[in-house]
């Protein structure tokens, strides 16, 4: 899953696609574009920042930004359209404008999103989250952090059942980054397999963030390497999906990987 930020503030590509209240369609085509070529099955277009201490964008703001970047990749590229959004409103018409996964931050937890999304039919990603962006890194103080991840999304699992979502149609994300220190990331990451336990997809989330940086001292651009290393560490864990700025460089980690267990990626 290649990621494609249309936000001015993203912690490690904000701006690049989007700035002065536009997107840049010839930049982002081109993303877009390089990305499917390198191996991204899935792209995930994000239109509002979830980076520790974000601040929330308008309804409005939301949908200019992802609406415009659906409608431009979509008629040039053939490929799995991902909406990372909390939004009700931009679910919607994401769904109606031909987007294929709906991947939620807050697991579907806002007023009227559950049911939106079991509306629009699509497949949804359920990641775990502690508290909102803005406070998120004031609440890691679990009992077990895989246990309490699993309750968690045990629950959200129960909820889109109920709403009507039929499970085949559920991934889930633990949410690397999102309300964890930098131990609990790599507890995560080590003990990943026991989230199979849900039999559901898992998608991972682990691209240049801080708990890399908090390893090797590199900001958010120098950290391609290990981001495409532990890319493969997660597939090896038990990862289905894992979500990318650097689809190159994670592609040829995960064939390595793929080579050495005997397989070959889907995507290649």
């Amino acid at each position: 899953m290649g990621v494609l930020n249309v936000t001015p503030d993203s912690f490690s590509d904000g701006g690049q696609l989007f700035a002065d209240s536009k997107v840049h369609a010839d930049r982002l085509l081109q993303r877009a574009e390089s990305m499917v070529v390198a191996g991204a099955s899935i792209l995930d277009i994000g239109g509002e920042s979830t980076r520790p201490g974000a601040a929330p964008v308008s309804s409005q703001e939301e949908l200019d930004r992802v609406m415009g970047a659906i409608d431009l990749i979509a008629a040039h590229v053939d490929v799995v359209l991902s909406v990372d959004t909390s939004n009700p409103e931009v679910m919607s018409a994401a769904a109606s404008a031909g987007g294929g996964l709906l991947n939620d931050v807050r697991a579907f937890r806002r007023d009227g999103a559950l049911q939106t999304a079991a509306a629009t039919g699509l497949p949804v990603s359920l990641m775990h989250m502690s508290e909102e962006p803005d406070r998120m890194q004031s609440h890691t103080d679990y009992v077990d952090v895989v246990d309490d991840v699993s309750r968690f999304l045990e629950g959200r699992i129960a909820a889109c059942i109920e709403a009507g979502i039929n499970r085949e149609q559920i991934v889930i994300d633990p949410g690397f980054g999102f309300g964890k220190t930098v131990s609990q990331n790599y507890e995560m990451l080590r003990r990943l397999a026991e989230f199979a336990a849900f039999e559901l997809p898992i998608l991972v989330g682990l691209s240049r963030k801080s708990m890399i940086g908090a390893v090797t001292g590199r900001p958010a651009n120098e950290r391609v390497v290990p981001s495409a290393v532990l890319a493969a560490m997660a597939a090896q864990n038990g990862a289905s999906i894992v979500r990318v700025h650097d689809v190159a460089e994670t592609a040829d980690a995960l064939g390595v990987w793929a080579a050495m267990n005997g397989a070959s990626l889907s995507a290649n």
